[in-house]
């Protein structure tokens, strides 16, 4: 009952949710999901950690810089599932296309310039 819980709480904000959209096609650093955002970087800290609770991504620290990414084959059905479920739902609404409208600009973007900017690195 508690994983159960813990991904619901999970999917239940809109900005979590988007967040999971915009990790589809690979991994991101914080900074990039700030950016994405515009939100400041403790709540996205907050959402993703959130998120990571729940099993639905997984990070990885390289110096500085945290990365995300959506968790993988070996993470349980029921995440696999969810995960499958808000593609399924949502990748094709104008929300979505409009973040992966702004996320291919920011991906062209110098990533330690990013960095210094939105996180302060």
């Amino acid at each position: 009952m508690r994983e159960f819980m813990t991904l619901t709480k999970a999917l239940s904000d809109p900005n979590r949710v988007r967040m999971l959209l915009a990790l589809r096609p690979g991994e991101l650093c914080v900074c990039q999901i700030t950016e994405l955002f515009g939100l400041a970087t403790s709540t996205v800290s907050k959402h993703l950690s959130i998120l990571n609770q729940a099993g639905l991504i997984r990070s990885r620290k390289t110096e500085r810089w945290v990365y995300y990414r959506l968790a993988d084959k070996p993470a349980p059905v029921a995440v696999r599932e969810a995960l499958d479920w808000v593609r399924k739902s949502l990748a094709k609404t104008d929300e979505a296309a409009a973040d992966a409208k702004r996320l291919k600009r920011i991906m062209k973007m110098d990533l330690a310039e990013v960095c210094r900017r939105r996180c302060r690195c």
